[in-house]
């Protein structure tokens, strides 16, 4: 895949915590279709609803409820962004140790990663229930802001009947035609572990849902309102334009030409605002975005580089290194446990 290519949007794989799972296809096929529900990139509310749902993820009211609901259901439950392509329960408390097995290959990544996306499109507008090959039920309710889709919580990995021995032996099949190396046995009991949801529970689990989503939407807003009162409007348009062209080069008279200040005025309450200069922030945030395409093996470190913005890699190299302590290769290989 040449890095023209990344420049265009490269699909991410699934961040599968221990060893990571590529799903990106060769070729054309790799660029990621945009979700017709997020918001327009114009008006940076793609990014919006992304933070939204980190500050949303980092309140005390989802960790409380979090905790609660998983004790209560015994059952995982995720915040994920409209657009999102991670394993949203890998890593959570309850995880299926069914899912969790077959986490470790990017075929069966790619699998659960197609059902999420359909999940995703379904429940743009009210809760959904998708059913993954495995025959494991996984359920979203949305949040919104208004008009606005900002995310959905998840919960699932369940079956919504009790399964029999001919659908675990299909299951098999399907595992191992994924290249999943798994004890037969391990995966049976595993298999059979999974929870079994009744009609009456699958409903009551969807109100809880639709309740907290309705708490969250409140909270959201006042979020928004805390964070543009926290900034000033410039800097907050500012940094919406520093992500939706971070792929290209941007520089700091074109910012404040976007932002309408003079570059002298910029530069100053840009710096007295985020406590960095401005270099250095669309450095930080070009790395963090390069964190993430770095879970998916499939993606050559040269196409990471020039998808996130920067013109050599030399250069991605250099700056990765000043700011994590190690080069983009050594973090690959601590996060997918080389």
């Amino acid at each position: 895949m040449a890095s023209p290519v990344g420049r265009a949007g490269i699909r991410r794989g699934c961040a599968d915590g221990a060893r990571g799972g590529g799903l990106a296809p060769k070729g054309a096929a790799a660029l990621r279709p945009r979700n017709p529900f997020a918001a327009p990139a114009a008006n940076g509310n793609g990014n919006s609803n992304r933070s939204l749902i980190e500050a949303l993820a980092a309140s005390k009211i989802y960790h409380d409820y979090e905790r609660a609901f998983s004790e209560a259901t015994n059952l995982p439950l995720a915040l994920r962004p409209v657009e999102s392509w991670q394993l949203p329960f890998h890593g959570k408390h309850h995880e299926n140790p069914f899912c969790q097995m077959l986490a470790q290959k990017s075929r069966a990544c790619a699998a659960c990663m197609q059902v999420q996306e359909k999940l995703a499109h379904s429940a743009a507008f009210e809760a959904h229930s998708v059913t993954c090959p495995a025959g494991l039920c996984d359920i979203a309710v949305p949040i919104r802001l208004g008009d606005r889709l900002i995310g959905f919580l998840q919960t699932g990995q369940i079956f919504r009947k009790k399964p029999t021995a001919a659908q675990f032996e299909r299951t098999a099949k399907l595992v191992a035609d994924w290249g999943v190396s798994v004890d037969r046995e391990s995966l049976r009991e595993a298999f059979f572990a999974t929870q079994t949801v009744s009609l009456a529970h699958h409903s009551a689990v969807v109100k809880l849902l639709s309740i907290f989503a309705q708490h969250l939407s409140i909270l959201s807003n006042q979020v928004v309102m805390q964070q543009e009162n926290s900034e000033p409007p410039v800097i907050l348009r500012a940094k919406e334009y520093i992500h939706e062209n971070l792929a290209e080069a941007i520089s700091l008279g074109q910012v404040a030409k976007a932002v309408n200040t003079s570059t002298f005025y910029f530069c100053k309450i840009f710096k007295r605002v985020t406590g960095i200069n401005f270099t250095d922030y669309v450095s930080r945030v070009r790395i963090e975005k390069s964190k993430n395409l770095l879970l998916n093996p499939n993606l050559r470190i040269s196409e990471i580089a020039f998808e996130v913005g920067f013109q050599s890699l030399t250069h991605f190299n250099r700056v990765f290194k000043k700011i994590l302590g190690q080069s983009p290769t050594e973090y690959r290989a601590q996060l997918l446990g080389h």
